[in-house]
């Protein structure tokens, strides 16, 4: 791939336009990393005031699959990325008869398929938790007595917590799969965890990769509520192996761009793979304070075919989800601004807020990243941020 450079001119004699699919704060956090680059960017998302959209040169407004709208896209990029795995694949492959899209259509058809990706770990000898596909009637019938007490999950558009139920046995199954709307799902053993981890691992089109330090990760009904970098609990013989089987997920997609690979690290040690992202991920924001490079910088570099240094972490950090609830007193309204003030008076506290208009509880709304020079000052000035807003200790 020709890379297109920073400051480049486009055919229009302004500087090259980079194009995004969706509009929410993985896309505007994208979108910064390239207008800071000096690249224009696009955006196609249907809300008018989405985060991406309200900050980037143009903002073409319509359905992810709408021709009309995917043409303009293509007419006015060099190249386009996507921020969600939930993007029609379609889309991106009527993108890419014209121009490069990263990740290609085909590694993210994956990722949007619960059973199409943990049969994809298996095939690349990454383990995964005991599982069965569901879609039938029949199908419930099939499951092992084994497998209880597990979880149901929707074979697509789940995350987040959504389209997931605990299931404690087969006698509950039925009455859980009619909940879920008897759509395809998957049924997954419920595993004895000792940590959850995530590795986001950046490979470019010549095969090149680097990842982000891994991470240790707490998840609050769903919703991952704090990231450790560099995983401090977790013994380095552990991270080495899950940033290997990282990495080989990504050789074997040809993926081009940021994945995230969710793992559970088991009571004996031992990892499972959990699931995959074709984009950067909620875990991995801490870079944009704590590395030299972040995975938004990641996936521009990615998308534009620029040289991919492995990021150095030069701070050791800790990051804080700010849902919704943070807004509300009690859980109710009205609305009110939370204290911010008290929080940024601490030492090492980065704020970012993603520019949505409303607050609603389990809404993601920002990140607090404490940076600090040890895993123990960050921790201990993360959790004072924590009582000071009002969260649960960690």
């Amino acid at each position: 791939m020709t890379p297109l450079l920073p400051g480049a001119p486009g055919p229009d004699g302004a500087p090259l336009m980079l194009g995004v699919m969706g509009g929410g704060q993985l896309a505007r956090m994208f979108v910064h990393a390239a207008q800071t680059m000096g690249y224009r960017t696009a955006v196609l998302d249907p809300d008018p005031d989405s985060p991406a959209g309200l900050i980037a040169h143009r903002h073409l407004r319509c359905a992810y699959d709408d021709e009309a709208g995917l043409a303009d896209l293509a007419a006015a990029c060099a190249a386009v990325t996507t921020e969600f795995e939930n993007v029609p694949a379609q889309a991106l492959a009527l993108l890419a008869r014209t121009l490069p899209v990263a990740p290609a259509a085909a590694a993210v058809a994956v990722c949007q398929d619960r059973a199409a990706e943990k049969a994809h770990f298996a095939s690349q000898g990454v383990r995964c938790a005991p599982h069965l596909r569901i879609e039938s009637e029949a199908d419930l019938a099939r499951a092992d007595a084994a497998l209880f007490p597990a979880i149901l999950k929707t074979a697509r558009l789940g995350y987040d917590g959504k389209g997931q139920l605990a299931v404690a046995d087969r006698g509950a199954l039925p009455a859980a799969w009619r909940q879920l709307r008897a759509v395809p799902c998957v049924l997954e053993q419920r595993l004895a965890l000792a940590r959850e981890i995530s590795v986001v691992v950046a490979r470019g089109a010549d095969g090149v990769g680097v990842h982000l330090p891994v991470q240790q990760n707490l998840h609050r009904d769903g919703i991952l509520a704090v990231t450790i970098a560099g995983a401090p609990d977790v013994p380095a013989a552990t991270q080495q192996r899950a940033v290997a089987q990282a990495a080989r997920l990504a050789a074997s997609l040809g993926y081009v761009g940021v994945l995230c690979v969710e793992f559970f690290v088991l009571d004996d040690g031992s990892l499972v793979a959990n699931e995959m992202a074709p984009r950067p991920h909620n875990s991995g924001h801490h870079s944009l304070d704590s590395c030299e490079l972040s995975q938004f910088e990641l996936q521009l570099r990615c998308l534009a075919g620029l040289p991919l240094p492995q990021p150095r972490r030069h701070s050791a950090a800790v990051m804080l989800n700010l849902l919704g609830d943070l807004w509300f007193v009690g859980g109710q309204g009205p609305a009110r601004t939370p204290a911010w003030d008290a929080v940024l008076a601490l030492p090492g506290a980065h704020l970012h807020l993603y520019g949505k208009l409303e607050p609603r509880p389990g809404r993601k709304m920002g990140h607090l990243t404490v940076t600090a020079a040890d895993d123990a000052a960050a921790l201990r000035t993360a959790r004072a941020a924590a009582a000071r807003l009002g969260l649960p200790d960690f």
